[in-house]
């Protein structure tokens, strides 16, 4: 591998720093290896590498301002555009949204999860989190309480006032309203809500009201699915199949505290809205997840992304039928660590040899600081090294 290595380091340092490749072809190829990666007409292992929007600030070397980024679409798009300008040169590809949506295009916000359950949701340091809501075993009882009465009538309490005329004029125009087919995962809901040793303390010391809390998110997860299904005309037959968890906290759980909080929610949720093995079964937790793999693999995921600290083999040891989306740490991609980064993309194609089913990627979110030559670099050594 270490000879490999070099020589494709060799390769890019003669080339003005951009690795040696086909980008017609590594795309082409890359279009198949992504639309199964156990297929065995997959030529290469796939790439699902994801540039995030948030790397347009050091790869165009303009001052850093997440929230501007967030809440100025004109902001946004210009940059995505500067940044898509230079992707184009040294991937072949442009990879950001560079499509304006005009205000009068956008559904007026319905309540979601969060609302629910009197979670703020607040921007600090650069990200959205969710303020805590109870602070102690009494407060949770009593927010239990209120969510109760809010589930009595969930549709009146999500949608807004003007919601009826907003949704007759959006769907003349074609616009169906938004749908519910990802949720930040049960424990990090949970410990947002409550926080984390809260939330710990709650299952050991009282499992009942753990249990209710556990319910009520489920029962809500449900309702808001339904009010918003039945805003779009669907019906539990049509409804558009498949859900997405992001859940990084629920690496704080023990197995036996996940399996009694976290995993009734996410199998019935699957149960009901991905219920055919075709249907899109999805979980992000970019921690450490080796003491949930027993438990998780009995969920028939489609695909997951788990922390940097397990490796391809043990992910496929419990879910050999799952597409592995890793493992390449984040760290090493943001830091353009070319010999680590190429170490990595070795050792996850070794592993997926004789079964297949990787999707090449970050084990966890993709940071400012991540550039499109480091990509390119990945790229290459996909095309030259990691064929099937």
């Amino acid at each position: 591998m270490e000879t490999l290595v070099k020589e494709l380091i060799s390769l890019t340092s003669r080339n003005n720093g951009l690795a040696p490749v086909d980008l017609e072809k590594f795309w082409a190829e890359n279009e198949i290896a992504c639309k199964d990666p156990f297929s065995k007409d997959a030529p290469v292992m796939a790439c699902g590498i994801v540039m995030e929007g948030e790397c347009v600030f050091s790869e165009l070397g303009v001052p850093v301002d997440f929230w501007k980024y967030e809440t100025d679409q004109e902001f946004r798009l210009s940059l995505n555009k500067a940044y898509n300008d230079k992707a184009e040169k040294i991937v072949g590809k442009r990879l950001l949204n560079e499509n304006f949506i005009a205000p009068d295009e956008k559904y007026p916000a319905v309540k979601m999860l969060n609302d629910f359950f009197e979670a703020e949701r607040l921007w600090e340091s650069g990200s959205w989190w969710l303020k805590e809501s109870a602070h102690s075993p009494e407060e949770l009882e009593a927010l239990l309480d209120r969510v109760e009465e809010r589930n009595i009538n969930s549709r009146k309490f999500m949608l807004p006032e003007n919601w009826v005329e907003e949704k007759q004029r959006l769907i003349a125009r074609g616009i169906k309203p938004p749908k519910y087919s990802s949720q930040r995962g049960p424990v990090t809901f949970a410990t947002s809500v409550f926080g984390i040793e809260n939330l710990i303390f709650l299952i050991m010391d009282k499992p009942e009201l753990a249990a209710r809390f556990r319910d009520l998110i489920l029962k809500t997860m449900i309702s808001i699915r339904t009010v918003l299904d039945e805003e779009s005309g669907y019906t539990p037959e049509n409804s558009p199949k498949g859900f997405s968890f992001y859940d990084d906290n629920c690496m704080m759980l023990n197995a036996e505290m996940y399996e009694f909080f976290a995993y009734p929610i996410v199998k019935t949720i699957f149960e009901k809205y991905a219920p055919d093995s075709t249907d899109w079964r999805y979980q992000h937790s970019d921690s450490a997840m080796g003491h949930h793999l027993p438990l998780l693999s009995k969920l028939n995921f489609t695909q997951v992304n788990f922390g940097p600290t397990l490796t391809v083999n043990e992910i496929h040891s419990f879910m050999p039928k799952t597409r592995v989306q890793g493992q390449l740490h984040p760290f090493t991609f943001m830091r353009d660590e070319k010999k680590n980064i190429l170490l990595e993309l070795l050792r996850d194609f070794e592993q997926a040899k004789e079964r297949r089913g990787v999707v090449f990627a970050t084990a966890g979110s993709v940071s400012n600081g991540s550039k499109l030559e480091t990509l390119r670099l990945i790229m290459a050594g996909i095309q030259k090294y990691c064929r099937y």
